[in-house]
């Protein structure tokens, strides 16, 4: 039995024999990264204390990748217990050696950065431009030298009875800042969690905290663009309050 197809910002996901995950690129720029999934995780998941998705091509042209389901739910109850787990986890991936994998070099310069320019500040109060302006700058200049997920928050971050129980979509992972994957469990989530998550994963410097700030404000701007993408007028409004809120 095959689920009905769910659009996601990147992949179009099918649930088939409760099983297995399909997933097709919803944009041909998106083929190279669900291809970069199928090399790179076989290599990642044996060093990682939480499992990961281990992608297969099931059909090339159009692409299809699938994994077996990993277990779980989006996280909901950001406790101390998960916040340890994950910190354990993001540390264990950092630590990870990148030059065997062939894992791509950070996306976030400056082209990536231009966008964000085009594409939001136009759309902000005089009075804010400048510290949305300074954002950005900040981001370029950030030190791109280790493995991250790329996009972690509760929806990529599973859950059995409160316990982890697997880390989903790695098609943004890439060689770059630390502090990106720390954005959420730091400045996102509940105070207990972000405790839990320093006692694991170890110090963190003044310098990477700040960093982990800017690209938590950072995170709405991609609802900015993606909604001018899908003409999506409640994304865009919401996408707006979020910039504004976190700058």
């Amino acid at each position: 039995m095959v689920s009905e197809p769910i659009p996601g910002w990147d992949s179009i996901v099918s649930l088939v024999d409760g099983r297995w995950i399909h997933r097709s690129p919803s944009r041909p720029d998106v083929v190279d990264r669900l291809l970069g999934e199928v090399r790179l995780l076989p290599h990642l998941a044996p060093h990682l204390p939480l499992p990961i998705p281990l992608p297969q091509i099931l059909q090339e042209d159009p692409l299809i990748v699938r994994h077996e389901r990993v277990p779980g739910e989006p996280l909901a109850e950001a406790s101390s217990a998960a916040g340890q787990q994950l910190g354990r986890f993001v540390a264990q991936l950092h630590s990870l050696e990148v030059d065997v994998y062939g894992v791509p070099r950070a996306p976030y310069r400056q082209e990536d950065v231009d966008a964000l320019r085009t594409g939001v500040l136009p759309l902000l109060p005089a009075e804010r431009l400048g510290a949305a302006g300074r954002l950005l700058d900040r981001i370029l200049l950030a030190p791109m030298n280790t493995l991250v997920h790329g996009d972690l928050g509760p929806e990529h971050v599973l859950a059995e009875d409160g316990t982890l129980s697997g880390i989903i979509d790695w098609s943004d992972a890439h060689l770059g800042d630390r502090a990106m994957d720390l954005a959420w469990p730091l400045f996102g989530t509940t105070p207990e969690f972000a405790t839990g998550f320093t006692t694991t994963y170890g110090r963190i410097s003044e310098n990477t905290l700040g960093r982990a700030r800017d690209w938590y404000r950072l995170g709405p701007w991609y609802d900015v663009l993606h909604s001018h993408e899908n003409g999506d007028r409640d994304e865009l409004r919401d996408g707006l309050a979020g910039v504004l809120n976190r700058l």
